[in-house]
């Protein structure tokens, strides 16, 4: 009989909900609209993500584009993190939480579907990583087994897709545009999971003993 294949998007949510409930620098994540999909690669980034309102929260901007509207289970989405295929295929079990963490560091802290301004890559540089890190490691020293244990599977699991990806912004009236994605455009993709284990640090090799007589030749 087939194995079952987990479904990781449960996970990635379940994380999400542990990382908001107990560190106070993400309280304001909700991960019920958060939409987090399996896609291409993008450079050699393990995540993206991507925000799905312009600034205030609007669906409009001041020209008067529109960006399209994902509705999941009746409710709207603010956020898509992408998770890239490094993520899967090259990773950690804490290297995947820093994923996702380094993803959330991103959003505004009013959670209306938009970044942070001060917390872009192009604004803060190496700080960035500096800044994440100590949260990272607070946040795994309390992390329960049960949420970090998916993150260290190896092999097939289900992770949602896209059947259709929704583009960038439109104008009004612009023919062929889809306005809104819902469950249809989705799929559960399978795809495979390969974890690397930190390697041990190698042993140092023992040092001969002074006085040591060397054998004579004869």
């Amino acid at each position: 009989m087939a194995t079952r294949r987990p479904n990781f998007n449960k996970a990635v949510r379940a994380l999400i909900r542990d990382i908001a409930a107990k560190m106070p620098e993400f309280s304001h994540v909700r991960a019920s609209r958060i939409l987090v999909i399996a896609g291409e690669a993008r450079r050699a980034s393990r995540g993206t993500v991507k925000p799905l309102c312009f600034r205030g929260g609007r669906s409009t901007d001041r020209t008067g584009r529109r960006k399209p509207i994902i509705r999941i289970k009746g409710r709207r989405m603010l956020y898509c993190i992408t998770l890239r295929p490094l993520f899967f295929r090259s990773s950690t079990p804490k290297g995947r939480v820093e994923t996702v963490m380094h993803e959330l560091f991103h959003m505004s802290r009013r959670f209306d579907g938009t970044l942070h301004a001060g917390r872009r890559h192009s604004v803060l540089g190496k700080d960035f990583t500096r800044r994440l890190r100590p949260l990272v490691r607070r946040y795994l020293k309390q992390c329960p087994k049960e949420v970090l244990e998916p993150f260290a599977y190896s092999g097939e699991l289900k992770v949602l897709q896209w059947l259709e990806r929704p583009g960038p912004a439109y104008v009004p009236g612009t023919p062929r545009v889809r306005k809104v994605y819902t469950e249809d455009q989705l799929y559960y993709g399978i795809a495979r999971m390969v974890t690397h284990k930190r390697p041990r640090p190698s042993k140092p090799k023992p040092q001969r003993k002074a006085g040591v007589e060397k054998a004579r030749l004869h």
